[in-house]
């Protein structure tokens, strides 16, 4: 397996609607397992194909849950159901998200906090289950990368405002730009 560089808000594989994954293939299955060093060096819940530089429709996670659902594992061409997502202002204290692709910032960002999750694992075979809480976050989450979002362009404005400042500040917005796990520093401090 191979920890591989995650790409940084900016690079145009994170902004555009990944493809279908057609082959469930022994490179397919090692994408896969390279996502999950990648994620385990980061010290991520999660992480998408297009995070790694591959627009393809896969993301793994790796979350404790109380939902039935296995605590790690991968979604091919997955499909997201979701309940209403509240109308109200996000809590700055308790909605509050980060994201390996635009390193060491957080925001607030309301989410539905009901989803159903469908796909298909690494061998073809489907995947169904039912994620809530901070767990349905990290579905959305993760299957917006897939659709060329990232968590920062679903912000209300004032919080949208602050993240592109920062952005503009790190330098992001150009393509050719990610981060090492496990060699550079962490963005997130853990």
């Amino acid at each position: 397996m191979t920890v591989l560089p995650v790409t940084i808000w900016g690079e145009p594989v994170l902004h555009r609607r990944a493809s279908e994954v057609e082959v469930f293939d022994d490179e397919l299955r090692t994408l896969i397992a390279d996502m999950f060093e990648t994620n385990e060096a980061a010290n991520g819940v999660g992480l998408a194909a297009p995070q790694v530089g591959v627009g393809k429709r896969i993301f793994i996670f790796k979350y404790a849950n109380d939902d039935d659902a296995p605590d790690e594992g991968v979604l091919v061409n997955p499909v997201l159901t979701l309940s209403k997502i509240p109308g109200a202002l996000p809590d700055p204290e308790e909605d509050v998200e980060g994201c390996l692709s635009f390193p060491g910032e957080h925001y607030p960002l309301q989410r539905a906090d009901w989803a159903r999750v469908q796909g298909f694992d690494g061998h073809g075979q489907p995947v169904d289950f039912v994620a809530t809480g901070w767990f349905a976050r990290v579905m959305q989450h993760e299957f917006d990368h897939l659709d060329g979002k990232l968590y920062v362009n679903r912000l209300v404005d004032r919080y949208a405002k602050k993240a592109m400042k920062q952005a503009k500040k790190n330098g992001w917005g150009v393509p050719g730009l990610s981060w090492m796990p496990g060699v550079d520093p962490d963005p997130f401090g853990h």
